[in-house]
């Protein structure tokens, strides 16, 4: 049995690409969707949280008091453009077009991009989510927010057990 199956961490994979996290502060693929907390252009106060589902890329896009996107009407808004890039950036494309269940390639070589998954999911007209899941991602959110503002230390947070580790555990 090697060191990482007797650890109770898990190894952490490293974002596909660095990205800023001003736009797009928290991306995951998670509960059978890409979803995630996307900043406002207008207002910095202002958040948006956005989800599209895999396989029928129903969408939903609201803010953080759920209120409904004005943008989203019709079709993927610009925040639902901006999440998927990201995820992108983060994920990897393939990555992301498997857990999405997207088939889309780029004719010059065949490589997924976060255009041609935007393209190929809004070229199946997607309906509105009729379930959003905006309260439990924001949720999520600032709970991932609340662990960087913890002091620095080496003791070990009994919540934070499960969480993943990038050293070896002996």
């Amino acid at each position: 049995m090697s060191d990482f199956e007797r650890s109770s961490t898990a190894r952490v994979v490293p974002p596909a690409r660095p990205r800023k996290l001003a736009k797009v502060p928290f991306v995951e693929l998670a509960d059978g969707r890409l979803q995630g907390v996307v900043s406002s252009g207008s207002d910095i106060e202002r958040v948006y949280v956005s989800s599209v589902e895999a396989g029928t890329y129903a969408y939903a896009c609201s803010t953080n008091n759920n209120r409904p996107c004005g943008g989203a009407r019709g079709g993927f808004c610009k925040h639902i453009g901006a999440l998927i890039t990201e995820s992108v950036l983060q994920y990897g494309a393939d990555r992301v077009a498997r857990y999405l269940r997207v088939d889309a390639a780029d004719a010059a070589d065949g490589e997924p991009t976060a255009q041609s998954l935007n393209a190929a999911m809004s070229a199946t007209r997607p309906a509105p989510a009729e379930s959003k899941p905006a309260a439990s991602v924001f949720s999520r959110f600032l709970r991932h927010l609340a662990y960087l503002e913890l002091a620095a230390t080496t003791a070990p947070l009994p919540e934070m057990h499960w969480f993943p580790s990038t050293r070896a555990v002996a």
